[in-house]
């Protein structure tokens, strides 16, 4: 039995499970992929004390400091978690990819977001084939080449700058009348001269042969229809992993993020929710990382008060 379950194994996560661990709590991370999707980001210039550094070094350094701790930290997917039973509504089963069943006094949900697709003719037959969804791990791959960035916010933005050290142009393709990045991101995109900034544009559809070879777009540019691309990052946003939360009966709003109140509690006793799955307008590492914290010492003093007779 254990005090904690943190669903969930990014910053947000980790850094409950110090605070966790420091209370005392008996803690267990369960992640489907160890360091969440902030690893991917090229540079972190946001986090106080630090003022710059890549994402996975960032994982690297909470990991080493769970280590310091008797926390332990699977990579297995949670598949569903429910109440215990009837007769005792004080405890969680959570149930893994692997088959594995743990029980616990307590959960937190740090589960983030996944990427969302197009879902557009050729982008499933390109995935890996010119087609990307993290510049981080596959900018190298396309020095000299010709790449288009497919979003308008700073995440795209970083995308097509991080993109440019390699490549020899990069296009920014974007439905909006204006891309919506960070002053600072938005003032090196425009100084940048290998990048151009396509506004009011959507891509319908990816072609090639073997490789990526073009994107379709819904209206002409430069005269045309398509423009040929040997790689096409896709950065167009998130969905949030709160389907597990919602079997619970945990409330959600209108963009299925978990409602949670000042101590990173939901609606239903003993459970727990922090960072980017959460309904908070403003999601970054440190706000992730903070509710994760709040949420470990909430489970500390639901443990301690005594409500539940374990």
């Amino acid at each position: 039995m254990y005090d904690l379950i943190i669903i969930g194994g990014g910053v947000t996560g980790l850094g409950a499970a110090v605070y966790a661990a420091r209370f005392n709590l008996k803690t267990l991370i369960l992640a489907k992929r160890k360091g969440g999707l902030i690893q991917d980001t090229h540079l972190v210039e946001n986090y106080p004390g630090i003022k710059r550094m890549s994402g996975l070094e960032m994982v690297q350094k909470f990991e080493e400091h769970v280590k310091d701790y008797e926390v332990e930290y699977l990579e297995d997917a949670v598949v569903k978690a429910k109440i215990k039973g009837e007769k005792d509504k004080c405890t969680y089963l959570v149930k893994t990819e692997n088959g594995k069943e743990y029980e616990s006094k307590t959960l937190l949900f740090a589960t983030g977001t996944k990427r969302k697709k197009l879902d557009i003719p050729g982008e499933k037959e390109f995935t890996n084939k010119g087609v990307s969804y993290c510049a981080t791990c596959d900018a190298p791959l396309f020095k000299n080449k010709v790449v288009g960035v497919v979003g308008g916010s700073d995440s795209a933005a970083k995308e097509a700058l991080l993109l440019a050290e390699y490549a020899r142009e990069v296009y920014i393709i974007y439905r909006g009348e204006k891309i919506r990045a960070e002053p600072i991101n938005l003032k090196r995109v425009e100084q940048n001269r290998k990048i151009k900034v396509i506004t009011n544009t959507n891509v319908t559809e990816v072609k090639g042969e073997t490789m990526l070879k073009k994107a379709i777009f819904d209206k002409k540019y430069n005269g045309k229809k398509e423009l040929e691309l040997e790689g096409l990052f896709i950065e167009i946003g998130h969905i949030v992993e709160s389907e597990i939360a919602k079997t619970l009966n945990v409330k959600v709003n209108e963009k299925n993020e978990i409602i949670i109140d000042t101590d990173s509690k939901t609606n239903v006793k003993g459970v727990y929710a922090a960072g980017d799955v959460t309904n908070r307008e403003f999601k970054q590492a440190i706000t992730g990382v903070a509710e994760g914290v709040i949420a470990a010492f909430s489970a500390y003093t639901y443990i301690k008060s005594g409500e539940c007779p374990y």
